[in-house]
Order: structure tokens, then C-alpha cells, then sequence
């Protein structure tokens, strides 16, 4: 018979665990934590597995829950930490916060802006032993756990700021000195400071702990930089290395943050690290919802090389860092559970065989949702991972580049099912060969980036035999060059596009100088362009020969493509040869493209531009601007009725009725797709 064990946050350590509550003399019961019912099932192994109940309430957490080889199950008899049934246990990597008190210290109050005097409370953290500051985040650099944030009623706060919306401009840069790269190789200027309107820092009696948010150089690259100095004289801003990598252009975006005199609006807050102060201007009564702050850098869970483990019904919250960390090991499954107020991601998978994650919410994360590799790329071996049926959406909101709802990598995972939205930029982000993307609804993506693909892969040919099939992708937004729905960036090439929706989606399938990519029995519904195909393979300028005939041919060398198992599974990788033969030196073309079998009603239908030659792309069957016959365009239902005239032409009926969330033992109910819009 399997181990039975009980934890209950009114446990005892010292009880044995057998019962789900104490009994009438306390002097037996539920244990009080994780570790000691991990290390009782280490004491007496058992067979026939193991299931541990976390009573519904909380536990508060100052270190990882940390499981090994030894904590293992077996593929007939895992062990499982369980929510007990019809309650919420819920692990925090924080610490719950009450005792706010008004503001009244004549010196705080005379730095806040006059409206805010009266609506802004302060909380004592100095119990605590050390509250971190901000760190330098964002594209190319490393992956670090947040500061301490404030979250209150479900939502995560702002850090005091300026503008409170938006983004103000930079009017020039200021270059100081000249060094490394810019983008694709070009020679970069690299600056440490700008000018920009106005003087507003003068309002600000410190600025020592000024933080600057930007998308400094190009709408794909956003960092966190420290101020250094603002002379009001001249406008000029500086700020201390490492500075954002691309340097500085004019016209670009930035917001400044973390300043006691910018709370000036319901939600915000800030941190006194120095006198162990919280200020915070309630956008409702305080009695209206849990207010707490987010301390642990490390994952709630972190499990080792450990196989044929369940987490079922359980609420990660509140962590500078992840919500839980899987490396190696096999056959783990995550059901059900929440992973929520996070700084870093959701979950992480490193490694391993066959891990899955499925009828999960995920949601206000500092980075993405779920990030997972897994695989051999030189053997072809796949890792098998699964991702499903999880909600995933308001991503992001520290790291808001690179790190979308999922980042795949490696061969052979799944991603299926999943409703993805609410985000700055990717929903999924794929690397490796032999991904399954399907069943998807990505929706409210890319809103605050430019030139982002809702799904993106690129700069490798050899991540072949990736299908991104039977998802449905509407008002994918963004910013300055846009955005794409399905992104087959820099030459990314052998992809299948197959049987999805596009809805309102600019540039909806994006070939980027790829080769043998097949966009076949898609919708597209007023996209501009539905299908968009180039050259950049051939562009003579630096950028895009160093991209193709260095990185691209280094990684193609790489895998070894004359030999299996890519020659037999790929071999159309072996055409590539003729552009790298010494002496040639012209690029590589997009070849072998194939548009067949799609609808396109509404907006434009196709451009090849950008060197590329449109007999280079075989555009066959196509059905463009006329009446469909769908179900109900203006209900958004794209279903083809019976006498639909694309079925004529070999169209295959897309099953849209299967994309998205569904119900599950651990999924009771689906969201308002109305109020998930709005």
C-alpha cells in the first residue's frame, strides 16, 4: 500500500503525519512542512509509491523545496504532492504585509506631490534582513532575480515612476566614446548618456537609487540602467555601465523609476531600502485584498534529477525568483497548479525526458511562462517535454524581450492547447527541431516591441522540421516596425505552417529569407500582408552576409549535415553547399517556399520583396477575396460551412473547435474570452 503522508500549515514537525488533522488530544497530526514529509518517505521507501496532502492555507518559504534522485517515484508508482481535495495550498516565497499606517512625517510628506499626501501608507519592513535594489535586466543580460516587489488583490504594483504612462522620448544622444559592436556587426557608438525635454529629475531630493527603463536603440532591445547623473543645465542624462548594448538613438523610448516624489497615483509604491520603509497609495481599501512582498531568489520548488514525481493543486507565489525548477530526471508532471506574482519565470525545465506541464495558470511574471529545453540536436533525439492546456498571459513584465510564454528549445517537445496573452513580445520563442506547435490561442501579444514575431524562430538552418499547426492568432499588436503572427526570422527555413487562423494580424506568416518553408491550408482575415516573403539571404551590406555567411554557416558545420541523422532526415540541407563553396561568396536564396490551399479575405494577400524573386515561390490554389462561406464571420466563427468553394481546391477543414483551453479533472472551468479581450 503507498505512503500516505499530510501536511497542514497548523502541523507539527513533531507529529507523524498520518492524519489530515490533529486529533482530539494534539498529540498527533498533520506535519507543518515539505521537507519533513520528504524526509520521512526517505526513511521508509515503499514500492508502491507515495502521495502527500498539503492541506488548503499558507506556507511561507525561505528556502527552495529542494528533491533529488533519492526522492524519486517509479513509472508504476509515483509519488505526488497533492493539494487535498476542494482546498488551495499555497507555498510564498514572501511575506503577507499589514500594519500600514499614514504617512506623517513632515519630511516624506513634503517630497510627495500634493495629491498624494493623505492617500499613501507606509509599512515597516525593517524585520526583515536585507531588501535588495534593482539590478541592470533586460536583453543580453543575465537572467537575475527581481528586487522585492509589492503586489496587492492579485496584481502586481508599480514601482513609483515618471512618465506614469507611456514612455517619454530621448531627443539626442550624447556619445562619449566609441567601442565593440552595433547591430549585425556594424561599427556601434556606444553612449552613456542622452538629452531629453524638460527637468524633471531637478524635483527629486535623491538620486542615487534612479533607475531608467528604455528601449534605447531598436524596439527589440530594452534594459534597466542606473542613473548616474542629470545636469539641468544642459538636459543631459547619464547613466553607469554596463549601458544598453546597441547605444543610443533619438527619438527612442525610456521611463524613469524607482522615486518616492513620482508616487503620485493609486497602485504605486516604493521602497526605502535604507530605513526599511514601504510607501504605497492603495488603489483600493487596504482591507479590499492581500498585500505582500515578494523575498526568495530562489525557486519555490527545485527538483534535481529526480523522475516520476506529481505536483497537483498547488499555488507558487510571490518569489523574486521561479516558481519551479525541473533538471534532468524524467517523467515529472505539474497539474493543475498556479504559478503566479512571480520575478522570474513561471516554470523552468532543464534537461530530461518527458516532463510535463498541463491545466496550469501562469500569470504576472517578471520574465516568461514557461522556459524548457530538452534533447539532443546532434542525434536528433527528442526530450519529449509537454506543455498543455495552460493559461499563460500578462508575461513579461520586468525582462520584456526574449521572454514570452514559452521558450522551447532542444527536439521533440509539444506545446498544445494553451490560451497565451497579454505580453510585450513573443508568446512562443522556439529554438531546436521537430517541435509540435498546435492548438494554440495567442492573442493581445507584441503590444510593446517592434519587428517580433507572436511565434519566432530564426538564424539556424539546420532547426528544421518544426510544424506550428491548428492555432489561432488575432490582434497581435506592435510597436514601431510592427510585429508578425508567425515569424520565420533570419533564414529560418523547413517549417510548416499549417490549418491555423490569422485575424487582424499584420504580416501574418513572415518568411524571412528561408528556405523550403510550406505555408499551406491557412485563414487569413484582414492581415496586411497574409504572406510575407524575402531575400535577406542575398542583401550585399555587412549585416546580413555576416549573418549568413559566419553564423549561419558555423552553425550548419555544426551539426554536421552531410552525415545522419541530418543528411537522411534533412536533405535539402546538402543544397546549401553551392553557396558555401569557396569563392562564391553571393548569399543563399530563398528557395522552395510553397503558398498552397489558403484563404486570404480582406486586407492584402501576399509580397515578395527584399531580393527575393517571386518564381522563387510556388504559389498554388490559393483562394483570395472572396466570399469563404464561413459560419459567422462577424461572430468571429471561421469555420467553413459545407458548400464552402475552397473545399474545391483541396482546402481540409480546420477543427477550431478543438484549439484552446478545455476541461479537465484539473481545469473546472474556462476563462471569458469577452473579458480576456478587453
Amino acid at each position: 500500500m503507498a505512503n500516505v503522508l499530510h501536511i497542514s500549515p497548523s502541523g507539527s514537525d513533531t507529529w507523524s503525519g498520518n492524519l489530515p488533522e490533529a486529533n482530539a488530544e494534539g498529540t498527533d497530526g498533520p506535519l507543518a512542512t515539505l521537507e519533513a514529509a520528504r524526509d520521512l518517505l526517505r526513511r521508509t521507501p515503499n514500492s508502491e509509491g507515495a502521495a502527500v496532502y498539503l492541506r488548503g492555507g499558507v506556507y511561507h518559504r525561505t528556502q527552495s523545496f529542494v528533491l533529488e534522485a533519492q526522492d524519486s517515484g517509479t513509472p508504476e508508482a509515483p509519488v505526488g504532492y497533492r493539494a487535498w481535495p476542494g482546498e488551495r495550498p499555497r507555498l510564498l516565497g514572501g511575506c503577507l504585509l499589514d500594519h500600514f499606517v499614514p504617512v506623517q512625517d513632515p519630511a516624506v510628506l513634503q517630497r510627495l506631490a500634493p495629491e498624494a499626501r493623505g492617500q499613501v501608507f507606509q509599512c515597516n519592513l525593517s524585520a526583515l534582513v536585507h531588501l535588495e535594489g534593482l539590478s541592470s535586466r533586460g536583453f543580453g543580460r543575465p537572467t537575475t532575480p527581481s528586487h522585492p516587489e509589492l503586489f496587492f488583490a492579485d496584481k502586481r504594483m508599480e514601482l513609483a515612476r515618471w512618465p506614469n504612462e507611456g514612455f517619454a522620448q530621448i531627443k539626442a544622444a550624447a556619445t562619449f566614446h566609441q567601442e565593440g559592436d552595433g547591430h549585425g556587426g556594424e561599427l556601434g557608438i556606444i553612449e552613456a548618456g542622452f538629452y531629453c525635454e524638460g527637468d524633471r529629475p531637478t524635483r527629486w531630493q535623491h538620486q542615487r537609487d534612479v533607475w531608467l527603463h528604455g528601449y534605447w536603440a531598436w524596439d527589440w532591445a530594452n534594459t534597466y540602467e542606473q542613473l548616474e547623473s542629470f545636469d539641468p543645465a544642459t538636459g543631459l542624462i547619464r547613466t553607469l555601465p554596463p549601458h544598453g548594448i546597441y547605444g543610443i538613438k533619438a527619438g527612442q523610448r525610456f521611463y524613469f523609476l524607482n522615486i518616492l516624489e513620482e508616487l503620485d497615483q493609486p497602485g504605486e509604491y516604493y521602497v526605502d531600502r535604507e530605513h526599511g520603509i514601504l510607501y504605497f497609495w492603495p488603489p483600493a481599501p487596504l482591507s479590499a485584498g492581500e498585500a505582500a512582498l515578494s523575498l526568495l531568489a530562489a525557486p519555490l520548488i527545485d527538483v534535481r534529477d529526480a523522475s516520476h514525481l506529481r505536483f497537483e493543486g498547488l499555488s507558487l507565489e510571490y518569489s523574486r525568483g521561479t516558481g519551479l525548477r525541473l533538471e534532468g530526471g524524467r517523467d515529472v508532471q505539474v497539474n493543475g497548479c498556479v504559478l503566479r506574482h512571480l520575478g522570474n519565470f513561471g516554470a523552468v525545465i532543464e534537461e530530461g525526458h518527458h516532463h510535463r506541464l498541463s491545466s496550469c495558470e501562469l500569470y504576472s511574471l517578471g520574465d516568461g511562462g514557461i522556459r524548457l529545453s530538452g534533447g539532443n540536436r546532434q542525434t536528433l533525439e527528442p526530450g519529449g517535454h509537454l506543455v498543455l492546456n495552460n493559461h499563460i498571459h500578462h508575461l513579461g513584465q520586468w525582462s520584456r524581450c526574449y521572454q514570452p510564454g514559452v521558450l522551447l528549445g532542444g527536439v521533440g517537445h509539444r506545446i498544445a492547447h494553451n490560451l497565451i496573452h497579454h505580453g510585450p513580445h513573443c508568446a512562443i520563442l522556439l529554438n531546436g527541431n521537430e517541435h509540435l506547435i498546435e492548438f494554440n490561442h495567442i492573442h493581445h501579444v507584441c503590444q510593446e516591441t517592434g519587428d517580433v514575431g507572436a511565434f519566432y524562430m530564426g538564424r539556424d538552418w539546420t532547426e528544421q522540421g518544426v510544424v506550428v499547426r491548428h492555432n489561432l492568432f488575432h490582434h497581435t499588436q506592435g510597436y514601431g516596425m510592427g510585429s508578425m503572427a508567425v515569424y520565420l526570422d533570419d533564414c529560418a527555413s523547413g517549417a510548416l505552417v499549417y490549418g491555423n487562423v490569422f485575424y487582424q494580424c499584420t504580416r501574418a506568416a513572415f518568411v524571412g529569407g528561408g528556405r523550403n518553408n510550406r505555408i499551406e491550408n491557412n485563414i487569413f482575415i484582414e492581415c496586411k500582408p497574409a504572406v510575407m516573403i524575402d531575400g535577406r539571404g542575398l542583401d550585399p551590406r555587412p549585416v546580413w552576409q555576416d549573418m549568413v555567411n559566419k553564423t549561419m554557416k558555423e552553425r550548419l558545420g555544426a551539426m554536421h549535415h552531410h552525415q545522419p541523422p541530418y543528411s537522411l532526415r534533412y536533405p535539402d540541407l546538402k543544397h546549401l553547399d553551392r553557396y558555401y563553396q569557396e569563392g562564391a561568396g553571393t548569399g543563399v536564396p530563398p528557395e522552395g517556399n510553397l503558398v498552397v490551399r489558403n484563404i486570404s479575405l480582406g486586407g492584402e494577400w501576399l509580397t515578395v520583396h527584399w531580393h527575393a524573386k517571386p518564381e522563387w515561390v510556388a504559389v498554388q490554389n490559393n483562394f483570395v477575396d472572396e466570399d469563404p462561406h464561413f459560419v459567422d464571420a462577424a461572430g468571429l466563427d471561421f469555420r467553413l460551412r459545407a458548400d464552402a468553394p475552397a473545399y474545391e481546391m483541396g482546402f481540409k477543414p480546420i477543427p477550431m473547435e478543438q484549439i484552446g483551453l478545455y476541461l479537465d479533472e484539473w481545469r473546472a472551468v474556462l476563462p471569458d474570452e469577452n473579458a480576456l479581450r478587453a
